[in-house]
Formats: C-alpha cells, structure tokens, sequence
C-alpha cells in the first residue's frame, strides 16, 4: 500500500483528472452528430431507406439507457476507471466498424456499441470526479458539459465539407484519434491514481449504502427532471426547424433557429458554472431553467416568429442548463461514489427512455392531426410541470432526504 509521500498532489490529481475528462467528453457527442450530419451521404452511399435512417437515429437513445441502467454494477465491481477504459477501447471501435463495415448492418452494429459505451461514460462520469476531485465537483462537471457540446458543435459543422474532401468512410473514422487519446490518458491515470473500487468510501452516514435508488422519492424526481429536458432536446432537434417553416419562417431562418438552439449550450454551461462557484443558489438556477424552458416552448407555439431567435436561445439555454446542474447532483446530493453511480445510472436510464418519446411522439401525433397545435401543447404542458420538478429536485437535501 502507498504511503502518503508516494500519492500524487491534490493538484496533480486535479489537473490529470481535468484532462482526462475533457478528453473523455470529446468523444461523447462527436460519433453521435457526425452521422446526423452527413445521413444523406451516408443514406445514398449505402443505398438505405429511411427507415433504416431512422433506426440510427433512434438507437442511440436506447444505447444510453441500455448503457445507464446497467454500468453502475460493472463500474462497483471492476472499478470505474477500469471500466471506462474498457468503454473508451469499445467506443474507438464501434466508430471503426462504422468505418470499415460500410453496410446498413455494419452501421447498425457500431452503432449500438459506440452508444452502449457512451451510456456507460454518462452515467460513470460522475462518480469519478466525485472520488477524484470532491472539492471541484461544479468546475469540473461544467467543463465535462461545455467540452461536449462544443465537439458536437464543431464536428456537426465540419463533417460534411471533410466528407466532400476525404470521403465519407474517413470523415466518420477519423474521430477514432480522440479516442485513442482519451484511451492513453485514461491509462496514464489508472496507474498514477490506482484503481477507485480501493478508495475508501466517503460517507458520513452509516446507512448509506443501505439506500436503493429505485425506492427513492429523490431518484425519481431528478429521472424525470433530466428525462423532461432531453426529450425537448431531441424533439427540438429533429423538428424545430419543420415547425418554424409551417409558421411562415423560410427554410434558411428555420435552419438558423435550430443553430440558435444548439449555440446557447456554451453560454448557458459557463454561465451557470460560474454562478455556482460564485455562491448562487442551485434551487433558483434550476427554477430559471425550467422556466426558460416553458417561455421558450410558449413562444415558438403561440406567439411572434419575428422572436423566434429569442424563443430558441431560451430554450437552448435551459435544456443545457438543466442536463449539467443533473450531472452536479449526482455528485452533490450523495454520501459515496457508489451513490453516485447509482443514482447517475437510474436517472439516466428512466430519463433516456423518456426521452427516446419524445420526437418519436411529437412524430406520431404531427401525422395524426396534421398541425403542430398538439404536440406543441403536450410539449408545453410537460415543461410547465417540470418547474415544479425543478423547484423539488434541487433543495438542499441529500438522496435520503436529509437535509444539508
């Protein structure tokens, strides 16, 4: 056993675990996007329907649940690092089976092993910066969020012109470099910090362990809180632009709306990271979000489309705001990593299948009534009841009920 002399500084440890995750967070959007934004070319290189399209689209909602629900008991038993490590080596090569098995089946496959990994460094995530960095939970966590979204962003913008230039097959594969390095770096930690299932457990509280995320009032609550925001996310996603052009916007300011949308993450991460470090309440951020949400669903729903910019920030800026501040309280609102994990794993499961509804839903009920009334008012009715989630889930209480 090491001796105290020998452990890496709080610093070191601090710094290598930064870098460790935002390499890791490059890698967890970027497969993801890619293929979004270059289906077409993919659909007509492979001579795929869209169905088999959508099928790509959809898997990666089930891969994160999948994932979700099942990593905390590997992680617990193989230690987290080990099985990210693990993870990271599988994401690297579900991105090259897409590469190098150029079929709808081969897509299918790499597919759902990529996302199956990412579902797995989702929920794990947490609970490594809870072991490793207990002190800069917020920091680093904001930086995890704002890291993956600004991959997304670029690779979504630079996929296509890279496809016209390399070819396809290699503008998707060539993200498998970010893995390899998160996979080196990953390593490097490993053998510098140990293995986490040898930590102690940070509890202060004897019944702890005792606590099962699926009889908790708590878990449920930050489930659906998560769950409400990714499925505005990916409904957003898929359809804001077809909403904006039925409501008389052209196809070239609807198209901008929806870059609008995805824009407002960095500002909407950095500012509430450093609200957070500066003292503010999480309840009253976590209200503002949710209430961002229901303004912003409001007015692409009833009101001036001349604001339609303001109306997609707003909603950009609090489904971002809400999917980091659920991260923080992994961390935050356990006694332990495994805790942690747990509670990550849950909330992620049951909010990934919740949101896997959502464009499939507002799909269904677009074609069944032929308007956009419907769907928009469900939308709006879930976002108005998640205020209230929001209100709940964030008080200063621990996953037993305690309070702070």
């Amino acid at each position: 056993m090491s001796t105290s002399s020998n452990l890496p500084s709080s610093r070191f440890t601090f710094w290598l675990v930064l870098c460790a995750m935002i390499l890791l967070a490059t890698n967890m959007r970027a497969p993801i996007v890619a293929l979004g934004a270059i289906a077409p070319v993919v659909q007509k290189a492979l001579n795929i329907s869209e169905l088999e399209i959508g099928w790509l689209g959809a898997v990666p909602m089930l891969g994160f649940a999948l994932g979700a629900l099942i990593s905390p008991a590997i992680g617990k038993r193989f230690g987290l690092e080990n099985t990210l490590i693990t993870m990271i080596a599988l994401l690297s090569i579900g991105m090259m089976i897409r590469t190098v098995i150029p079929t709808w089946t081969g897509f299918l496959m790499g597919t759902l092993l990529l996302t199956l990994a990412i579902g797995f460094a989702n929920t794990l995530a947490a609970p490594v910066i809870k072991q490793r960095t207990p002190q800069h939970i917020p920091l680093i966590t904001g930086v995890f969020s704002l890291t993956m979204t600004v991959t997304a962003g670029i690779v979504s913008g630079i996929v296509l012109p890279l496809s016209e230039q390399v070819g396809w097959q290699w503008a998707l594969g060539g993200w498998t470099i970010l893995g390899i390095f998160a996979l080196f770096i990953w390593l490097f930690l490993r053998v510098r910090l140990g293995s986490s299932n040898h930590q102690p457990v940070l509890s202060t509280d004897s019944d702890a362990s005792d606590i099962s995320m699926w009889r908790t009032a708590f878990a449920w609550q930050i489930a659906i809180f998560m769950g409400l925001q990714s499925l505005l996310f990916y409904t957003v996603a898929s359809f804001l632009p077809s909403i904006l052009v039925s409501k008389g916007l052209s196809a070239v300011s609807a198209g901008q709306m929806g870059s609008v949308f995805q824009f407002m993450a960095p500002i909407s991460i950095l500012s509430l990271t450093w609200l957070i470090n500066r003292g503010r309440p999480i309840q009253a951020l976590a209200v503002c979000a949710a209430v961002l949400n229901v303004i912003g669903v409001l007015g692409i729903s009833y009101l001036s489309t001349e604001l339609a910019w303001l109306w997609s920030a707003m909603m950009g800026i609090g489904c971002s705001a809400i999917f980091t501040l659920s991260m923080m309280l992994f961390s935050l609102r356990t006694y332990t990593t495994n805790q942690s994990s747990e509670l990550s794993g849950m909330a992620q499961a049951v909010g990934y299948l919740i949101a896997f509804f959502g464009p499939l839903g507002t799909g269904w009920l677009h074609e069944a009534t032929d308007s956009w009334s419907l769907p928009l008012f469900m939308m709006l009715v879930l976002m108005i009841a998640n205020v209230v989630i929001a209100w709940l889930v964030s008080r200063p209480v621990m996953v037993d009920g305690k309070y702070i």
